[in-house]
């Protein structure tokens, strides 16, 4: 999102993160749904924590869910990971979770480019939701807002969105 800024007779854009938070989808009591997570060791102790959230969160709004956890090496071997879950056709969504944190190269950034457009793929190859929330960040400081803060906590949005979209698709398939 840009943020302009108007003062003293300038005009500034600013990039700045959303502060909207998905809404909470409604607990059901209907039949448990199916999830898999696919999450990377690389830079574990975030992507834990995202792990965490949406685990939590998922059985908050779908308890009894089925929740399968598979770890990958790194970011860069979650879509492979995605693609063999999704083959399986057990999973009503996958959430994809991971961090890549910037450094001095361009590596970073390829990584996650690479990741985007191979997860978008195999979500339109499957037709199955699969909830990127692989967070390419600036620096430690990010990754911990991101992940392990509750005020826009990545993982709590993956499982709502997760929910909301295993929830909307075959309304319309």
């Amino acid at each position: 999102m840009v943020l302009v800024v108007a003062g003293a007779g300038k005009i500034e854009k600013k990039k700045v993160m959303s502060k909207l938070f998905p809404p909470r989808p409604r607990v059901t009591t209907k039949s448990a749904g199916s999830y898999a997570i696919v999450a990377s060791k690389f830079n574990e102790e975030y992507v834990q924590a995202l792990v965490d959230n949406a685990h939590r969160e998922l059985n908050e709004l779908d308890p009894g869910a089925n929740i399968v956890l598979v770890w990958t090496p790194g970011s860069f071997e979650i879509p492979l990971f995605v693609q063999a879950t999704a083959a399986l056709k057990r999973f009503q969504a996958v959430l994809a979770l991971g961090v890549v944190i910037e450094g001095e190269t361009a590596h970073a950034t390829l990584i996650a480019e690479a990741v985007t457009r191979a997860l978008m793929d195999l979500s339109l190859l499957h037709r199955l939701p699969v909830i990127h929330e692989v967070l390419l960040v600036k620096d430690v400081a990010q990754a911990r807002a991101r992940c392990m803060g509750m005020e826009h906590n990545r993982g709590v949005e993956a499982a709502r969105a997760a929910v909301t979209a295993s929830r909307k698709l075959p309304e319309i398939l």
